[in-house]
């Protein structure tokens, strides 16, 4: 390949990941390979098709050869839709508002870039660009339970320099380092009528709305390990971790006035609801995976894989602010560890086409006692399909198109679940995913 063939790949790189929104039902991202995708994830860890198998285990370089760009492309297409809803003020009154919505998600592109370069016969030096984290959801501004969630939005670039060692013919490993920055957005409205009415203000609970804006960005580092084993040929093992990443997001906190002027009350008798710089831990977990992949014959072959992710990090949702008169805002979210299996099945027809099934069981970290409107996540059940097709030696076409069913969930908070405890919210979700991804790999 030429230069400026090579320029314009990763030219196709920055600009998806400049465009892309992540969003998902939860805030992991599995769609960072279109051939592991093929097979719904399983044996990503023990597979070494292409460069995009180091985001899942960097030793899987060790078993590639030649220099390798490739860049992939993800369309987000969630549905969630909010069946009903019903909640009352902090005070107990009845919040009045649309209870229901079409679609709180929005169809989105996220993008992924990988480059290998071989030093010598048993090194080889990696650079994967990802977007592994995020999340949107957004409701209308006048809903029921607007006071815990308006608009939520996660969006992460991952960069990871990897080195992958053959050691031996059979055993390969690696290790990465992580570096993640992270933007964040949180929306909601205030109910100034009910804190107005506390402090004996002429108001009425849940009549005099305002509304509260924090957005900031942090940068994150971590590391994965990875080794990748192949003690009869034709059967592999992989083991790989990928560490906790802590983002300190950090910003500006502003606050908007109900038409009616309460706001200014309430501020002039508090202090608190002025505009101010704010921050927000948000963890990453940490996760560890295993994979195997079997060849039965030259052209078919079975994997399976099995990864848990480390969600108890994520047991809260604290806003810090730099007024001390404005107290932090605290949502529990008390998420589980969690656990995801796949199994899957490739099928080589031709030299050219390679033909990709699998299935999955991906476990939500949520729970019906917290789950919020944030994040109404639930357990989902991957069908996925794949194929690859090398038109010629330097190039390859990879497809790929997964449906997610999403088991109903429900919010079912009555106000303790916060601090300052708030209201109370009940509502239903129905949800689903179709992702549809492309990748093109070149190499020599």
């Amino acid at each position: 390949m030429r230069g400026p063939g090579w320029r314009a790949l990763l030219a196709a790189v920055i600009s998806l990941l400049a465009v892309g929104r992540a969003e998902a039902a939860g805030f992991a991202l599995r769609e960072q390979s279109t051939s592991a995708q093929g097979n719904a994830f399983a044996g990503a860890t023990s597979g070494a098709e292409d460069p995009s198998y180091m985001f899942f285990n960097p030793a899987a370089l060790g078993r590639l050869d030649g220099f390798a760009a490739e860049v992939q492309g993800a369309h987000l297409s969630p549905h969630s839709k909010l069946k009903s809803s019903s909640a009352t003020t902090a005070a107990g009154t009845p919040i009045t508002g649309p209870d229901s919505a079409n679609d709180i998600a929005n169809d989105n592109w996220i993008g992924a870039g990988y480059l290998m370069l071989p030093v010598g016969d048993r090194v080889r030096l990696g650079l994967g660009v990802t977007s592994p984290f995020g999340l949107q959801t957004t409701y209308s501004d006048d809903w029921v339970g607007r006071y815990d969630a308006q608009e939520s939005k996660l969006e992460t670039v991952n960069l990871n320099p990897t080195v992958a060692v053959r050691v031996t013919n059979w055993l390969s490993v690696g290790a990465g380092f992580q570096a993640q920055h992270a933007y964040g957005k949180l929306t909601q409205a205030v109910d100034f009528g009910t804190i107005g009415a506390g402090l004996g203000l002429p108001v009425t609970p849940g009549g005099d709305d305002g509304g509260a804006r924090l957005s900031g960005d942090s940068w994150g580092y971590g590391y994965d390990l990875g080794v990748l084993v192949e003690p009869v040929k034709g059967t592999r093992f992989g083991l790989a971790y990928r560490s906790e990443i802590d983002n300190q997001l950090e910003g500006d906190a502003s606050f908007s006035d109900d038409p009616a002027g309460v706001a200014a009350g309430v501020r002039a008798a508090t202090g608190a609801f002025s505009n101010t710089n704010g921050k927000v831990d948000v963890k990453t977990p940490a996760i560890l995976s295993f994979g195997v992949h079997q060849d039965l014959g030259e052209r078919f072959a079975v994997m399976a894989e099995a990864q848990w992710t480390q969600w108890s990090s994520f047991d809260e949702l604290k806003v810090k602010f730099d007024n001390s008169a404005q107290p932090d805002n605290v949502t529990k979210e008390n998420w589980h560890d969690s656990w995801f299996f796949a199994l899957g099945a490739t099928w080589r027809p031709l030299d050219q086409l390679t033909l990709r099934t699998g299935v999955a069981f991906d476990q939500s970290p949520t729970t019906d006692r917290y789950r919020t409107p944030r994040i109404p996540d639930g357990d989902r059940y991957w069908l996925s399909f794949g194929l690859d097709w090398k038109p010629v030696q330097w190039a390859s076409l990879d497809l790929g198109y997964s449906h997610i069913w999403v088991d109903d969930t429900k919010v079912d908070l009555n106000g303790t679940e916060s601090s300052p405890p708030g209201g109370s919210l009940k509502a239903k979700y129905e949800s689903s995913i179709d992702v549809a991804t492309v990748g093109l790999t070149l190499h020599y």
